[in-house]
């Protein structure tokens, strides 16, 4: 299985809001006229507003809600304030490059089963490399496991891709799971091994578009891509921490019910 590079290597437990901080980006939408506060390790994040408190840089995701985190001083080097990106940055025909699904589009009828979805996601990345926990993240963050979601855009599917992408990869029916799967874990496929399997510019291609993580040398600074990104390797992270855990569990499980051969003896 590939091994997926972040821009910044947080410890095995760094907590998801850190884990947004070091890729500067955060975890809610701001509001029009929000922040962009610069670091001083050369990162930046776009956040609702900031406070300084106690000598303390507090940082506010939402407007109207105390969700907040706190920084050092010392850590930030600039504040700016940032208008939201024009509505037509995500016009091109890419795999994700859409506003979220519509929830009107979304029939229960058409929601997969979770085991369902595994054996499809599994399948998937097997064949292309792929973490099968990052394509569950990404079919989470896209279509929330609904069959037949239809973004405003005109995405479809479990991957939510675009009519030309769809045509590109080879997939004839985008609202059929397993040609979409397929399509998705190859275009996911596709854009980790154009950068380099570094997991943040990916997502952020699959959400704006490679030509819009090239043109930046980044992360675009487009609020939806930055809310995208967080959301999925959040989730991503979640899932291998609870993969890791049950793997630990089963050993310990393992070895209390195995009887060592040494303490057999007669008696």
């Amino acid at each position: 299985m590939r091994l997926l590079i972040l821009r910044h290597k947080p410890g095995r437990g760094t907590s998801a809001l850190a884990l947004a901080v070091a890729l500067g980006i955060c975890s809610a939408r701001p509001a029009i006229g929000a922040e962009r506060i610069t670091l001083a390790n050369g990162f930046d994040l776009v956040c609702n507003h900031h406070q300084i408190v106690d000598g303390k840089v507090r940082v506010y995701l939402k407007a109207s809600e105390p969700d907040y985190f706190e920084l050092n001083r010392e850590d930030v080097t600039g504040y700016e304030t940032v208008p939201d990106p024009p509505a037509d940055i995500n016009a091109g025909d890419t795999a994700a490059s859409h506003p979220p699904a519509s929830a009107n589009s979304q029939k229960a009828e058409t929601r997969l089963t979770a085991s369902d979805l595994h054996q499809l996601l599994s399948k998937a990345g097997t064949e292309r490399n792929v973490d099968e926990d990052l394509l569950a993240s990404v079919v989470k963050a896209e279509s929330g496991g609904y069959v037949r979601a239809t973004s405003r855009a005109g995405a479809q599917g479990l991957m939510q891709l675009m009519p030309g992408t769809a045509h590109d990869l080879g997939v004839a029916d985008s609202f059929a799971p397993d040609q979409n799967v397929r399509g998705g874990a190859a275009y996911l496929d596709w854009l980790l091994t154009r950068y380099h399997d570094n997991l943040v510019l990916a997502l952020a291609a699959y959400n704006a578009g490679p030509e819009a993580v090239d043109r930046y040398h980044g992360i675009p600074p487009y609020h939806e891509t930055r809310v995208y990104v967080a959301r999925v390797v959040h989730e991503f992270n979640r899932l291998v921490t609870a993969r890791e855990r049950l793997a630990k569990q089963n050993l310990a499980s393992a070895t209390t019910m195995a009887i060592p051969s040494s303490n057999l003896g007669t008696h």
